[in-house]
């Protein structure tokens, strides 16, 4: 049987008896059903994957013995802060879970001219919460032990001013002969993506006066849910990990 693999916000240390949080231990407990005796393997963030045994569950109460941290290989080399406008239903779910997959650091939501999804107060901090959540799934998932932290929603201005620290800030539009290949390779980058309507050429024009290069990614127009994908794909091929 194939061991879980679980997240947990608890502090884990080896040899120490540890309480999961309530949406481990429900998972655990409720949804698998696990009993005393039983292994799992958890991670908190911090890097590390933790073997554990259930010392005691119930459906709302679970208690673990840590096991020897064990380091976790699956992180990039390479930082990729991602800038993704806000889209409607699961499309921004989508985004969220593969951006994960492909390695990146940090997701900020982002409102622009044509964007059609208003987030606001508390409806704002439900969507963040979910969209963590999505991102904890997903690393669940793919093996990844430190999850990408999913940002309040910015404006492109303040976008602009966030990813200042990349040394690479690309900002995707098909109407441009650019390529990733001819950019020298850099150690964090910054991805900005429009809406299902594109960036407006104002803030095309924006993205390029704050030191972005626009860049394409082919001839086809991708969608803004896939784009993402594609493009930290080829990232981490050219410059991180995928293909090493």
């Amino acid at each position: 049987m194939r061991i879980p693999r679980i997240y947990t916000d608890a502090a884990l240390s080896e040899g120490g008896i540890a309480e999961l949080d309530d949406n481990a231990a429900q998972h655990v407990g409720r949804v698998l059903r696990m009993q005393p005796g039983q292994e799992l393997l958890l991670f908190n963030g911090d890097g590390n994957n933790y073997p554990a045994t259930i010392t005691s569950a119930s459906k709302k109460n679970v208690e673990v013995q840590v096991g020897t941290p064990q380091a976790n290989a699956t992180e990039s080399p390479l930082e990729i802060v991602l800038g993704q406008t806000l889209s409607k239903g699961d499309r921004m779910d989508y985004a969220v879970q593969k951006a994960v997959e492909m390695g990146v650091t940090r997701i900020v939501p982002l409102t622009t001219e044509r964007c059609d999804v208003k987030l606001k107060g508390d409806r704002e901090d439900k969507r963040l919460r979910h969209w963590q959540s999505v991102a904890i799934s997903a690393a669940e998932q793919c093996g990844r032990a430190r999850v990408p932290e999913i940002l309040p929603v910015m404006t492109v201005s303040e976008w602009l001013e966030h990813s200042r620290d990349c040394e690479v800030r690309l900002v995707l539009h098909h109407r441009t002969e650019q390529s990733l290949k001819s950019i020298t390779p850099p150690e964090r980058v910054a991805l900005m993506i429009g809406p299902e309507g594109g960036l407006s050429p104002d803030e095309i024009a924006q993205a390029e006066k704050e030191g972005f290069l626009p860049v394409a990614l082919g001839p086809r127009v991708l969608r803004t849910e896939t784009a993402p994908v594609a493009a930290m794909a080829l990232c981490q091929w050219l410059w991180g990990d995928i293909g090493s």
